[in-house]
């Protein structure tokens, strides 16, 4: 099966149209099924996109990405002065 990929606004969309499927008296099983998504997906999205509304959803995933950069910026930066140090204790 191939694999999708949902934005934040179809994940926030999905939750909420089945949060409306379930207080009708559906089933989450059901709810799940008709929206194409397992029970396991839709554990995980609520458990991470639970509550948000469309646009904290957005800036959530514009944070994730920001921190995993600086990460990344923290590492190089590291490393940079790992290098420096093993240099300046080879000429000393």
């Amino acid at each position: 099966m191939a694999r999708k990929h949902f934005k934040e606004e179809q994940i926030v969309s999905m939750l909420r149209q089945i949060e409306v499927q379930v207080s009708k008296g559906m089933g989450i099983d059901e709810a799940c099924k008709q929206s194409e998504i397992t029970n396991q997906t839709y554990y995980r999205w609520r458990k991470m996109y639970g509550g948000l509304s469309l646009d904290q959803a957005k800036r959530l995933k514009d944070l994730e990405k920001e921190n995993s950069r600086l990460k990344r910026v923290v590492a190089d930066l590291s490393l940079d002065n790992l290098i420096l140090k093993e240099v300046n204790e080879k000429k000393t």
